[in-house]
């Protein structure tokens, strides 16, 4: 198999510490003159000889129950076609959010050894949750480069702590400085995708197109991957690529191109109860779950279907049919790389890695679901009537939206609970689908060892034949705490034992231990549609399965098996303490406060803008959100008027802005589009210099309390609001601009004239802060451990 070819590696390179040495000129004759020497030019770069080209597919937020290919209802054909051709995974195993699971499979070792205990805007000051990938922890791409492949990655990188996400760097933590060529995509958990937060390698660039001309970020990605591809094997069409395509879909916001809008409605008209009850049938019909597996029992806390009024029960079904449609959009734009592939003649050498969620189904969206997940995200959560009011815009430009917890549910089938929730295979368990036309002949069979998102790293190491280094780039490496599958790539190989004998699970307090079959676990007190607020490890109780024989966690043994219950929980401990999982830490929209993490803008006072600054993301810049400050922009208004923004912090799903509308200055707050509050100059401005200032001022302390608005105009107040309720925590994943509006628009009015320039001239943007506005370290210190 060529998994265990021995690699062609010219004689000279260690491959044990990466980069390989300086070439030396070894066959060089060098005389006093050119005519009487010989050359020996440094040879490019090769890959091992049979090396194949990798496409890494990684969806977003997909539970188990959801794709067509595991029984599930969404239509998609790309991921059973590479079942068909290769091989099904059925227990795959993420670690239950987002960032973790993917510096865990980009390095090869557990979330927590690799700094990510938790998203990369959580991120606190201990080893296993700072957000910073350790330098002896180098990413498969890394050694792939060095090893002769050409690396791209396409979509959605969350491996980044958003105080080191700005223009000032530093760019260690970013794609282009851990082994990646190309990188094309977004640095957060999610991204508008009809106005994406874009970037291509360090650069901010705004989207191609606007949603009406058929934008939308995924059909963008495939573009940008597809183009890559095509140039690479055009240019150097014996040396194997790594494509990393990694979409935001189907993470909320869920937003489907707007042609894609529709094509699933009356589909989820039966509600979750019945939805788990029909996908559950098909999986045992089908073999994707083994005979006897039992449906798991919905939690108390999540309502029944029946029990929804009708008008109640349009709204869920049209979430559901939002969010198939995004989601079978992913899928067909998957199909197209591959397509791409196979008119160019590479698909039969191309190992191709589906993984269809890198947790399970998000239940982010509240009980009722939500408009705006951001907002869900800040603590807030919308009534029933909020959430209602959005029905028949439910996915378009201008709505975050997300599902009802019960579909996040309902999406996990057959297990229990939802992403966040570790102890649970509703959390953690994704498909994966894997081929390679050379290599693997078992075609459209099922691999059921129990794997680890740790495991794709050396599985991509043994089967290009990659030593495991010990030093690359100067830096010392830890052990790979993966293990490859590439055995189960032979024929027959079913039956083999697994590799994988133990791994633990934990995220948000969530943890479980699994050990040669079994499976501790304990569920903390926080519900995943909770986003505020910590509770009690006292009261955590844990429950014991038997995986081997209970595919789905249906029968709790802890009762019956209390010395191996015991057992397990004593050796998370060890595991725990082996991997830097320690503290333990519940608290979820308390640690999206930006002052956790240092800044280059804590302690000031005083912060001073200037034109052509734009896309500085939130997380990296002061903070505006809950605080007094001052805002005074002097400005030259233009014959005929002023028009554009001044200043510009957020976008569509929540923010506020400073600009000029019909001539008047405007200041405009939206409280995550369902509340909007504006004070505006009772009339234009005339041409010339004038001083425009806002003073906003926080009447209580508490996050989200009212807050007064006073707008001036050269030292004279001209209008006032107060604003009943603010912004918790964060705007979103957007950014602050002088002088447009970059991404989306904070206020709906200018939408349609696109980042709406300042036509005159800005001086500068200044910012006064009330006292401790910007905490110092100090301030920083107490807050963390409050949170602890």
């Amino acid at each position: 198999m060529a998994s265990k070819k021995t690699p062609d590696f010219p004689v000279h390179i260690d491959r044990n510490h990466l980069p390989e040495p300086e070439w030396k000129f070894p066959n060089a004759e060098i005389g006093l003159y050119a005519k009487n020497s010989k050359p020996d030019f440094p040879p490019l770069k090769e890959a091992p000889s049979g090396a194949p080209n990798i496409l890494l597919v990684l969806l977003d937020d997909v539970g188990f129950g959801w794709p067509s290919a595991c029984g599930g209802l969404v239509r998609m054909p790309t991921a059973e076609r590479v079942a068909a051709e290769g091989l099904f995974y059925n227990q795959f195993h993420t670690t239950a959010l987002c960032s973790p699971t993917r510096a865990a499979m980009l390095t090869g070792r557990n979330h927590h050894s690799v700094a990510s205990g938790v998203i990369a805007e959580m991120a606190t000051g201990y080893p296993g949750y700072c957000g910073i990938i350790p330098k002896s922890c180098a990413t498969f791409a890394e050694l792939l480069k060095q090893a002769g492949y050409t690396c791209g990655w396409f979509g959605k990188n969350h491996n980044v702590p958003d105080n080191l996400t700005s223009a000032a760097g530093p760019f260690d933590n970013w794609p282009t400085n851990q082994g990646f060529d190309l990188f094309y995509g977004f640095i957060s958990g999610e991204t508008d995708q009809f106005f994406p937060s874009l970037l291509k390698n360090t650069d901010p660039i705004e989207p191609p197109a606007r949603p009406e001309d058929g934008y939308q970020l995924t059909r963008d990605l495939a573009d940008q991957c597809i183009g890559w591809i095509r140039t690479q094997k055009s240019i150097a069409p014996d040396r194997p690529f790594m494509a990393y395509f990694s979409t935001g879909a189907a993470h909320a916001p869920h937003q489907p191109p707007l042609d894609w809008r529709g094509r699933n409605e009356g589909r989820f008209d039966m509600g979750w109860d019945a939805y788990r009850e029909q996908v559950h049938a098909e999986q045992i019909k089908r073999g994707v779950i083994p005979k006897g597996t039992q449906l798991t029992e919905r939690p108390e806390q999540i309502p029944s279907w029946d029990s929804q009024p009708k008008e109640h029960q349009a709204l869920f079904a049209r979430q559901a049919e939002n969010y198939a449609d995004f989601l079978e959009h992913a899928d067909f734009e998957a199909g197209r790389v591959i397509d791409a592939i196979e008119t160019l003649g590479e698909l039969d050498n191309t190992l191709i890695i589906y993984i269809i969620g890198d947790n399970g189904s998000s239940g982010e969206g509240s009980l009722v679901g939500t408009p705006n997940e951001i907002m869900s995200l800040n603590g807030r959560q919308p009534s029933m009537e909020e959430s209602i009011a959005f029905k028949d815009r439910w996915g378009l430009p201008g709505t975050s939206p997300h599902y009802a917890v019960g579909w996040a549910w309902a999406g996990d089938t057959p297990f229990q609970w939802t992403k966040q929730v570790a102890s649970h295979f509703g959390g953690t368990r994704n498909a994966m689908f894997v081929s390679w036309p050379k290599v693997i002949k078992d075609k459209g069979k099922q691999r059921s060892q129990f794997h680890h998102c740790i495991d794709i790293m050396p599985t991509l190491m043994e089967v290009v034949g990659i030593a495991e280094p010990q030093v690359v780039n100067g830096y010392v490496q830890r052990p790979i705490e993966g293990v490859s599958f590439a055995y189960t790539f032979e024929k027959g190989a079913q039956k083999a034992p697994s590799t994988r004998t133990k791994q633990y699970f934990e995220m948000l307090g969530n943890r479980a231990m699994y050990a040669n079959g079994w499976m501790a676990c304990c569920r903390h007190g926080r519900l995943p549609w909770e986003t505020s607020g910590s509770f009690s490890f006292d009261d955590d109780k844990w429950e014991l399965y038997h995986i081997d024989k209970d595919f789905s966690q249906a029968v709790d043994l802890a009762d019956k098996e209390p010395v191996r219950l015991r057992q397990l929980q004593d050796l998370f401990m060890t595991e725990a303490s082996k991997y830097n999982v320690f503290p333990l830490d519940d608290s979820f929209s308390e640690r999206l406060d930006v002052t956790l993490r240092p800044s280059y803008f804590f302690g000031r006072e005083d912060v001073t803008f200037y034109p052509g600054m734009t896309r500085l993301p939130e997380g990296s810049g002061p903070k505006l959100v809950g605080v007094p400050f001052t805002l005074t922009v002097p400005v030259e208004v233009p014959k005929g008027g002023g028009e554009g923004v001044l200043f510009a912090l957020g976008g569509d799903a929540a923010g506020f802005s400073l600009f000029f509308w019909e001539g008047k200055p405007r200041f405009h707050y939206n409280f995550f589009a369902i509340k909007r509050y504006d004070a505006v100059a009772p009339k234009a401005l005339a041409a010339g210099k004038h001083t425009i200032e806002v003073t906003f001022t926080p009447t209580t302390t508490t996050p989200g309390g009212p807050a007064d608005v006073v707008l001036s105009i050269d030292g004279k107040k001209v209008d006032s609001v107060h604003i009943d309720e603010q912004i918790p925590q964060r705007c979103g994943t957007e950014c602050m601009d002088v002088g447009m509006d970059c991404v989306s628009p904070v206020c709906a009015d200018y939408d349609e004239k696109g980042l709406f320039p300042y036509n005159g001239t800005i001086e500068s943007v200044n910012f006064k802060f009330g006292k401790h506005a910007q905490p110092t370290g100090m301030d920083r210190l107490k807050e963390a451990t409050r949170l602890d």
